[in-house]
């Protein structure tokens, strides 16, 4: 009867425009599959070699690595100044002199010599203001540069990991909106079968065409989006062809550390922290070197310079097979000492400790933000405990309610709307938990990468005392 009243000029639009869309997205449907069914040698990627490949492909490291080693040679060239240093030098070897010289009052005299003239000199600071200081800095330097190298890989490694959750939930929406998909083309099939036997109507079917389209359109973006991830995943890990992983989504591990516990070993272990102190020791000790300048520098050198030559200077007569040779040896203590620059040195000194002191409220900001990270990261991982517990029971009154609300649409005593109401329901729990569980590992390894902990993988949570209760995150 209803069928009766709805004209068919109404429902021609609507039609067209369902037949124009299933028409452009079957087209774009064979393109995309087209260019997923692209393949290469596979290899399998495990969660936990994660660390290794990180360490091992990694530029960005790789370029750290390098800049670790730059700083470990300063440090040696600056400890290098506590031991003696020795210099040659060489005046002519050889060097040969040859001329005449003329004077009317006397006879004409001639040179034909060949002569070498080298010098070996040895010094050592017995005291050189800047020296400690400048070994400290170099020191510093390289605990950063170490510091900085362990930072990167952390943060890398924790980015690596979250893409590799972010390309296991991209499966686990596939097939999530793969049985959306399939019940949409039940839903259809329902309604087709009821408009053809009289007791359905059109929209109903255009209805259940409309979502049945959405979910397909919803399937490709997860589709290209699963493989986006797979993209920046095998980016960051630098790896050469196709690679599949564990598609199944589950909880790493659980954290069965005390909020208090967590801030406390996260501000221990910060290596962020320790750069800041770092710095600061780097600052007060250029501070110390401006004023270092005005104190003597006391060394002892030893010097020793010969003398070789064959031939004549100034004879009258060259004598080729004369020679000659001498040597002396000089043994100093030295010092010298910068008295006054017109206090160049001293306000430099008092920048340096400015400097310095602007470092403790770097300190204490960065301190403040840790602790806020880390509450934040561990309040969010109880949140989404709770969600994965809520989702698993939504699931399951979704798919009983879908369940009830599928026979009652086939005995005829509801409509396909109350059907694909429920069925978007049944998507959205499952998105949830989905969800909840990708978010639940994020923040685990959030917590790992501020806290220096380690996930456990066995559950102890005394909020679930009842070991086999189903309401318990242990038990996912």
């Amino acid at each position: 009867m209803l069928r009766k009243l709805i004209h068919p000029i109404l429902v021609l639009p609507f039609c067209l425009y369902i037949n124009s869309q299933e028409a452009l997205l079957s087209k774009t449907n064979n393109n995309i599959e087209e260019i997923l069914q692209e393949k290469e040698t596979q290899i399998f990627l495990d969660y936990s070699e994660i660390d290794n490949i990180t360490l091992k492909n990694n530029q960005e490291l790789k370029a750290l690595e390098s800049l670790v080693n730059s700083t470990t040679f300063t440090l040696s060239s600056k400890i290098a100044k506590r031991y003696p240093s020795l210099d040659f030098q060489g005046s002519g070897l050889p060097k040969y002199v040859s001329g005449k010289n003329y004077n009317s009052s006397s006879p004409t005299t001639k040179t034909s010599q060949f002569s070498a003239n080298p010098s070996l000199n040895i010094k050592l600071d017995l005291i050189d203001p800047l020296r400690g200081s400048e070994i400290k800095i170099a020191r510093n330097n390289y605990e950063i540069a170490k510091n900085n190298y362990e930072i990167k890989k952390k943060d890398l490694i924790k980015e690596a990991k979250s893409r590799y959750h972010k390309l296991q939930k991209s499966y686990q929406d596939i097939k999530n909106k793969t049985l959306s998909l399939d019940l949409s083309i039940t839903s259809l099939k329902d309604a087709q079968s009821k408009f053809d036997a009289g007791i359905g109507t059109k929209f109903e079917v255009l209805e259940a065409e409309a979502q049945l389209s959405r979910d397909k359109q919803s399937l490709n973006e997860k589709k290209i989006q699963n493989q986006i991830n797979k993209i920046e995943l095998k980016e960051i890990l630098s790896i050469n062809g196709d690679f599949e992983i564990n598609q199944k989504q589950k909880l790493i591990g659980f954290w069965n550390h005390k909020l208090n516990k967590n801030i406390t070993e996260g501000l221990v272990n910060s290596l962020s922290l320790k750069n800041i102190t770092l710095k600061k020791s780097i600052k007060e000790n250029q501070a110390k070197n401006f004023l270092n300048i005005y104190k003597p520098n006391v060394y002892i050198s030893n010097t020793l310079t010969s003398s070789f030559s064959k031939g004549d200077s100034l004879s009258v007569k060259i004598d080729p097979e004369k020679s000659g040779s001498s040597y002396t040896n000089t043994v100093s203590l030295n010092f010298g000492w910068n008295i006054f620059d017109g206090g160049q040195n001293k306000n430099l000194y008092k920048s340096s400790k400015a400097d310095a002191k602007s470092e403790d409220y770097s300190y204490k900001n960065l301190e403040n933000i840790l602790k806020k990270n880390i509450s934040k990261a561990y309040l969010n991982l109880k949140l989404n405990e709770e969600k994965i517990l809520s989702s698993l029971k939504e699931i399951s009154s979704t798919e009983e309610s879908l369940r009830l609300a599928r026979l009652r649409y086939d005995v005829g005593i509801s409509t396909l709307k109350d059907v694909l109401v429920r069925q978007k329901e049944l998507s959205n729990a499952n998105s949830k938990k989905i969800d909840s569980i990708y978010n639940y590992n994020l923040n685990l390894d959030e917590l790992v990468r501020l806290t220096f902990l380690e996930v456990s993988n066995i559950c102890n949570n005394k909020n679930n005392p009842i070991k086999n209760d189903i309401q318990s995150i242990c038990n996912i």
